[in-house]
Protein backbone atom coordinates (compact mmCIF):
# COMPACT_ATOMS: atom_id res chain seq x y z
CA UNK A 1 0.00 0.00 0.00
CA UNK A 2 1.52 3.35 -0.54
CA UNK A 3 1.79 5.68 1.66
CA UNK A 4 1.35 9.57 0.54
CA UNK A 5 3.12 12.33 2.17
CA UNK A 6 2.64 15.42 3.11
CA UNK A 7 5.53 17.03 2.05
CA UNK A 8 8.11 19.20 -0.02
CA UNK A 9 9.51 18.26 -3.08
CA UNK A 10 12.73 19.90 -5.07
CA UNK A 11 12.08 20.24 -7.50
CA UNK A 12 8.11 20.04 -7.82
CA UNK A 13 7.05 17.62 -9.99
CA UNK A 14 5.88 20.11 -12.50
CA UNK A 15 9.29 22.13 -12.57
CA UNK A 16 10.46 18.59 -13.66
CA UNK A 17 7.80 18.30 -16.23
CA UNK A 18 8.35 21.00 -17.97
CA UNK A 19 12.22 20.65 -18.55
CA UNK A 20 10.96 17.08 -19.81
CA UNK A 21 7.95 17.49 -22.09
CA UNK A 22 9.33 19.60 -24.64
CA UNK A 23 11.98 16.78 -25.40
CA UNK A 24 9.20 14.62 -26.34
CA UNK A 25 8.10 13.39 -29.74
CA UNK A 26 4.64 13.27 -28.97
CA UNK A 27 4.62 17.31 -27.43
CA UNK A 28 2.35 19.68 -28.93
CA UNK A 29 3.54 22.98 -27.86
CA UNK A 30 6.35 24.11 -30.74
CA UNK A 31 7.44 27.17 -29.00
CA UNK A 32 7.20 28.82 -25.77
CA UNK A 33 7.64 27.48 -22.30
CA UNK A 34 5.18 25.21 -21.54
CA UNK A 35 2.35 26.58 -19.04
CA UNK A 36 1.43 23.27 -16.90
CA UNK A 37 -0.97 22.41 -14.22
CA UNK A 38 -1.94 19.21 -12.76
CA UNK A 39 -4.89 17.84 -13.84
CA UNK A 40 -6.10 14.33 -12.49
CA UNK A 41 -4.12 10.89 -12.67
CA UNK A 42 -4.71 7.85 -10.34
CA UNK A 43 -1.91 5.49 -8.87
CA UNK A 44 -1.00 2.08 -8.66
CA UNK A 45 0.62 0.01 -5.87
CA UNK A 46 3.60 -1.74 -5.93
CA UNK A 47 3.27 -4.72 -3.77
CA UNK A 48 7.06 -5.18 -2.80
CA UNK A 49 6.57 -1.15 -1.44
CA UNK A 50 9.81 0.17 -3.17
CA UNK A 51 8.45 1.89 -6.70
CA UNK A 52 6.05 4.78 -6.31
CA UNK A 53 3.41 4.54 -9.51
CA UNK A 54 1.83 7.79 -10.81
CA UNK A 55 -0.80 8.12 -14.18
CA UNK A 56 0.03 11.88 -13.66
CA UNK A 57 -2.38 14.37 -15.97
CA UNK A 58 -1.18 17.33 -16.52
CA UNK A 59 -2.48 20.36 -19.40
CA UNK A 60 -0.80 22.66 -20.82
CA UNK A 61 -2.09 25.90 -21.40
CA UNK A 62 1.21 27.31 -23.90
CA UNK A 63 0.85 27.31 -27.48
CA UNK A 64 -2.07 27.04 -30.06
CA UNK A 65 -4.66 25.59 -27.40
CA UNK A 66 -4.70 23.41 -24.89
CA UNK A 67 -3.43 20.13 -24.58
CA UNK A 68 -3.18 17.28 -21.78
CA UNK A 69 -1.24 14.87 -21.49
CA UNK A 70 -0.75 11.49 -19.84
CA UNK A 71 2.25 11.17 -18.06
CA UNK A 72 3.23 7.75 -16.16
CA UNK A 73 5.67 7.90 -13.56
CA UNK A 74 7.85 6.15 -11.36
CA UNK A 75 9.74 7.18 -8.19
CA UNK A 76 12.48 5.34 -6.89
CA UNK A 77 15.11 5.25 -4.15
CA UNK A 78 18.19 4.45 -6.30
CA UNK A 79 18.73 4.32 -10.44
CA UNK A 80 16.96 1.94 -12.64
CA UNK A 81 19.78 -0.09 -14.51
CA UNK A 82 20.04 0.73 -17.83
CA UNK A 83 17.15 3.42 -18.02
CA UNK A 84 19.37 6.32 -18.31
CA UNK A 85 17.32 7.69 -21.21
CA UNK A 86 14.21 7.48 -19.09
CA UNK A 87 15.32 9.38 -16.36
CA UNK A 88 12.84 12.48 -16.08
CA UNK A 89 15.04 13.94 -13.26
CA UNK A 90 15.89 13.59 -9.50
CA UNK A 91 13.98 15.46 -6.68
CA UNK A 92 14.47 15.73 -2.83
CA UNK A 93 11.61 14.67 -1.13
CA UNK A 94 11.19 15.84 2.56
CA UNK A 95 10.73 12.75 4.04
CA UNK A 96 12.12 9.63 1.72
CA UNK A 97 15.44 11.79 0.75
CA UNK A 98 16.65 11.61 -2.82
CA UNK A 99 13.80 10.06 -5.26
CA UNK A 100 14.88 9.12 -9.05
CA UNK A 101 11.69 9.97 -11.36
CA UNK A 102 11.66 8.24 -14.27
CA UNK A 103 9.35 7.74 -17.54
CA UNK A 104 6.82 4.82 -16.33
CA UNK A 105 6.69 3.10 -19.69
CA UNK A 106 10.51 2.19 -19.37
CA UNK A 107 9.87 0.86 -15.66
CA UNK A 108 9.23 -2.60 -15.38
CA UNK A 109 7.66 -2.37 -12.03
CA UNK A 110 4.90 -0.43 -14.11
CA UNK A 111 4.61 -2.19 -17.15
CA UNK A 112 3.49 -5.43 -14.56
CA UNK A 113 1.14 -3.82 -12.46
CA UNK A 114 -0.45 -2.23 -15.21
CA UNK A 115 -1.39 -5.67 -16.76
CA UNK A 116 -2.08 -6.66 -13.55
CA UNK A 117 -4.97 -3.73 -13.31
CA UNK A 118 -6.23 -5.33 -16.97
CA UNK A 119 -6.02 -8.66 -15.49
CA UNK A 120 -8.04 -7.38 -12.35
CA UNK A 121 -5.72 -8.46 -10.10
CA UNK A 122 -4.54 -4.93 -8.94
CA UNK A 123 -7.04 -1.67 -8.45
CA UNK A 124 -6.50 2.31 -9.25
CA UNK A 125 -5.76 3.93 -6.03
CA UNK A 126 -6.83 7.70 -5.72
CA UNK A 127 -4.03 10.07 -6.88
CA UNK A 128 -3.40 11.83 -2.94
CA UNK A 129 -5.12 9.71 -0.55
CA UNK A 130 -3.51 6.60 1.12
CA UNK A 131 -4.90 3.22 0.73
CA UNK A 132 -8.06 4.62 -0.84
CA UNK A 133 -9.10 2.94 -4.42
CA UNK A 134 -10.56 5.01 -7.12
CA UNK A 135 -13.97 4.02 -8.39
CA UNK A 136 -13.82 6.91 -11.32
CA UNK A 137 -10.87 4.44 -12.86
CA UNK A 138 -12.73 1.93 -15.29
CA UNK A 139 -10.84 -1.15 -16.64
CA UNK A 140 -12.70 -3.09 -19.34
CA UNK A 141 -10.92 -6.49 -20.81
CA UNK A 142 -12.86 -8.00 -23.67
CA UNK A 143 -11.94 -11.40 -24.21
CA UNK A 144 -8.77 -13.27 -22.79
CA UNK A 145 -7.52 -11.65 -19.99
CA UNK A 146 -3.86 -10.61 -19.94
CA UNK A 147 -0.81 -12.48 -18.49
CA UNK A 148 -0.13 -10.01 -15.30
CA UNK A 149 3.04 -10.69 -15.66
CA UNK A 150 5.63 -9.14 -18.54
CA UNK A 151 6.61 -11.79 -20.88
CA UNK A 152 10.49 -11.06 -22.06
CA UNK A 153 11.62 -7.28 -22.42
CA UNK A 154 9.25 -4.75 -23.00
CA UNK A 155 9.85 -2.93 -26.03
CA UNK A 156 9.40 0.81 -26.14
CA UNK A 157 7.67 2.75 -29.44
CA UNK A 158 7.00 6.79 -29.30
CA UNK A 159 4.15 7.68 -31.80
CA UNK A 160 2.21 10.56 -32.76
CA UNK A 161 0.25 11.09 -29.54
CA UNK A 162 0.75 8.05 -28.25
CA UNK A 163 3.68 5.68 -26.41
CA UNK A 164 3.30 1.53 -27.50
CA UNK A 165 5.06 -0.61 -25.29
CA UNK A 166 5.10 -4.33 -26.69
CA UNK A 167 5.58 -6.65 -23.55
CA UNK A 168 5.63 -10.27 -24.79
CA UNK A 169 2.36 -11.01 -26.53
CA UNK A 170 0.42 -7.55 -25.16
CA UNK A 171 1.01 -4.40 -27.16
CA UNK A 172 -0.02 -1.21 -24.82
CA UNK A 173 -0.78 1.83 -25.91
CA UNK A 174 -0.64 4.66 -23.69
CA UNK A 175 -2.57 7.91 -24.85
CA UNK A 176 0.19 10.89 -24.22
CA UNK A 177 -1.98 13.10 -25.83
CA UNK A 178 -5.20 12.92 -24.02
CA UNK A 179 -8.77 13.26 -25.76
CA UNK A 180 -12.13 12.69 -24.52
CA UNK A 181 -14.02 10.34 -25.95
CA UNK A 182 -15.85 6.87 -25.55
CA UNK A 183 -14.30 3.55 -24.91
CA UNK A 184 -12.23 2.17 -27.75
CA UNK A 185 -13.42 -0.67 -30.05
CA UNK A 186 -12.06 -3.84 -31.22
CA UNK A 187 -9.24 -4.12 -28.27
CA UNK A 188 -8.78 -6.53 -25.42
CA UNK A 189 -8.47 -4.43 -22.70
CA UNK A 190 -8.97 -0.70 -21.77
CA UNK A 191 -8.50 1.71 -18.72
CA UNK A 192 -10.60 4.87 -18.55
CA UNK A 193 -10.43 7.98 -16.69
CA UNK A 194 -11.56 11.26 -15.79
CA UNK A 195 -9.39 14.75 -15.86
CA UNK A 196 -10.22 18.50 -15.85
CA UNK A 197 -9.83 20.84 -18.43
CA UNK A 198 -7.98 24.54 -17.71
CA UNK A 199 -11.50 26.17 -18.30
CA UNK A 200 -12.79 24.04 -15.07
CA UNK A 201 -14.92 21.17 -17.53
CA UNK A 202 -14.38 17.30 -16.51
CA UNK A 203 -13.47 15.05 -19.33
CA UNK A 204 -12.82 11.33 -19.75
CA UNK A 205 -11.38 9.26 -21.87
CA UNK A 206 -9.12 6.20 -22.62
CA UNK A 207 -5.84 6.75 -21.12
CA UNK A 208 -4.66 2.79 -21.66
CA UNK A 209 -5.50 0.34 -24.39
CA UNK A 210 -4.67 -3.26 -24.63
CA UNK A 211 -4.12 -4.97 -28.31
CA UNK A 212 -2.51 -8.85 -28.95
CA UNK A 213 0.79 -7.34 -30.86
CA UNK A 214 0.44 -9.42 -33.41
CA UNK A 215 -2.03 -7.65 -34.78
Amino acid sequence: MAVIHRTTLTPTKLELLAEWLPLRPWYRNSGGAPLLARAGGFRLDDPEGEVGIEFMVVTDAAGDGPAAYLVPLTYRGAPLEGAGDALVGTMEHGVLGKRWVYDGAHDPVLLERLLALLAGGASAQAQSESDTPDPTVEVRTEGARPAAEPAGLAEVADTDGATVVTVGPAALTLSRVLRPGPAAEGVLGQVLAGWTAPDGSARRGVFVRLDDAGR
